[in-house]
């Protein structure tokens, strides 16, 4: 009984430093891709001497960082080290994590979950091992996958973490009748403020936004992030035969910009603007995601419009849905989707409601 009872409160202890990392790594969102943002925690005699999360991207690792934090390295010798996700063993942008952990013989590490990549897959866990560490493995790992769902998503499905975003009024449109256009070519914002200085928050936070080519000529979007501190993501842009024209603000060259066409001519393409080619006549959802792989984008959000939405739900190709429902009416215009998915969360921002599905 006693035994059992030390067990639990060792797992319990293991999983209040583990949920420090995930707190930690959530720092690291928006700066760290395609990297995952991991956190790590150093622990002496119960106590905390170092704390660490990923860097930007090229940066120092999480555990590195943590390990330099400690202000007396001896200490190193009979602490324990958490981290969310397992200490590469290989050599990337800076060299592995679990030969410093060694260096610095560190005896107990615990880990939140394994790291699918495929050059550590288990071999920082086999390392350390084999150098008489004690290795835990999976304290809150439905937590730590929560929190590594990007990362995840592009190692184990070969595609970014797909977020569709858009917001509806309340008579279910996405978008007014074109006709309005005509005496008004600006863009209608359904939502109030406050959910458009969210939405640029989001945009701060992953690599790639993405719309279609009808969004781009109708409201020529800057798709970048202007209410909220932070970076651009990577836009991208279906632009199937080149319509889009160099005064649109995605061809500004300010931020990454990515054409997905089907046009071979490169004397059509603008200098400085990255294009890819895919084939529209097939399903191009797919194709997409494989182009963003291949640019190491890990997560992207897809905002419009109707059809661009339509086409990566109908492909079952997506992992969250942010929706806004606002107040305003539009009568008759371009009908939202309909999605069909698990309903997280809802939450009010003044007049608008946010709704978070999930693709369950």
């Amino acid at each position: 009984m006693l035994r059992l009872l030390f067990y639990f409160c060792e797992v319990n202890i293991h999983q209040k430093y583990i949920l420090r990392s995930i707190e930690l790594g959530k720092k690291g969102l928006g700066s760290t891709a395609p990297n995952p943002m991991v956190g790590c925690v150093i622990v002496h005699n119960e106590k905390i001497i170092g704390e660490g999360y990923t860097s930007p991207y090229g940066g120092p690792h999480a555990e590195v960082n943590a390990i330099n934090s400690v202000r007396d390295k001896s200490l190193l010798q009979e602490a324990t080290l958490y981290v969310t996700l397992e200490p590469c063993s290989h050599y990337g942008k800076t060299p592995p994590c679990a030969d410093l952990i060694l260096a610095h013989k560190i005896p107990e590490v615990v880990i939140g979950i394994k790291d699918p990549h495929d050059k550590v897959a288990g071999k920082g866990i086999e390392k350390l091992e084999a150098s008489g560490c004690k290795v835990t493995i999976g304290v809150l790992e439905n937590e730590c996958r929560e929190h590594l769902k990007r990362f995840l998503t592009y190692q184990q499905q070969k595609r970014p973490y797909i977020i569709l975003k858009w917001a509806e009024t309340a008579d279910g449109f996405i978008a007014p009748d074109p006709n309005m256009r005509k005496t008004n070519p600006e863009p209608f914002w359904i939502t109030n403020p406050y959910s458009k200085q969210l939405v640029h928050k989001w945009r701060s936070q992953e690599q790639a936004i993405l719309v279609g080519t009808n969004t781009m000529l109708e409201d020529n979007p800057k798709l970048n992030t202007r209410e909220w501190a932070g970076k651009s993501p990577i836009r991208v842009v279906l632009d199937k035969d080149l319509k889009i024209g160099s005064h649109f603000h995605v061809m500004d060259r300010s931020v990454k910009t990515l054409v997905i066409t089907q046009i071979e001519e490169k004397s059509k393409y603008f200098d400085g603007i990255n294009y890819e080619m895919i084939d529209f006549s097939k399903p191009i959802a797919a194709q997409i995601c494989a182009i963003l792989y291949r640019h190491s984008i890990t997560s992207v959000i897809v905002e419009g419009g109707a059809r661009t939405l339509q086409t990566f739900m109908d492909a079952g190709l997506w992992d969250e849905a942010r929706i806004f429902k606002a107040q305003k009416f539009f009568a008759k215009g371009i009908a939202a989707p309909r999605i069909l998915g698990k309903l997280r969360s809802e939450e009010s921002i003044l007049s608008d409601t946010l709704y978070i599905y999930t693709h369950d």
